[in-house]
């Protein structure tokens, strides 16, 4: 083991205390737990609890991933927004697939959305862009705003003996399901 590997082992990983995730009482539809996580990281002071890192495919299927922020969670999806000429635009157009990853490490939970992303319509995405605190008032139609459309959530709760707590939530036929593990 090197000197780094060592370290890196001996580094905290997890609050000494973290929440429970009871799965008797598990809520059918998977974004409202994730609403119930994200509110209490919020309520907690967690610093940008709606950042996430963003993954898309490259040309050739190769994952590439970025910190984005969660713009709205609606019946459309998990929103987020971009320029239309960005790289992660082109590469929805190429491959509408991707993958969100919350972590929340005050309280040891991450939450894993994975889905189809769609472009919402001109109007979302300038209301958007408007609503950012450095928009003029100008429209921008660069501006674009999509959803990532949910066919797997899982869910994470950290424990201090590694043995952490997984919940997955799959959409069959247009219903949820859900089972402890991955």
């Amino acid at each position: 083991m090197s000197d780094l590997a060592a370290r890196l082992r001996a580094l905290p990983a997890f609050p000494d205390v973290m929440p429970e995730l009871d799965l008797a009482t598990l809520p059918m539809d998977p974004t409202e737990l994730f609403l119930t996580w994200l509110e209490e990281a919020i309520a907690s002071g967690t610093r940008q609890p709606h950042a996430m890192t963003f993954q898309t495919l490259l040309p050739g299927g190769a994952p590439v991933g970025r910190t984005l922020i969660l713009k709205d969670l609606d019946e459309t999806g998990f929103q987020i927004s971009t320029r239309n000429t960005s790289a992660k635009a082109h590469q929805l157009a190429e491959d509408p697939r991707a993958a969100m990853t919350f972590f929340w490490r005050e309280s040891g939970r991450q939450v894993q959305v994975t889905g189809v992303v769609t472009a919402l319509g001109e109007d979302v995405s300038q209301r958007d862009w408007l609503a950012r605190p450095t928009s003029d008032g100008t429209p921008n139609p660069d501006w674009q705003v999509y959803a990532v459309q949910p066919e797997r959530i899982e869910f994470m709760q950290a424990r201090a003996d590694r043995n952490h707590v997984y919940v997955s939530y799959r959409r069959e036929d247009g219903s949820w399901h859900h089972a402890q593990g991955r």
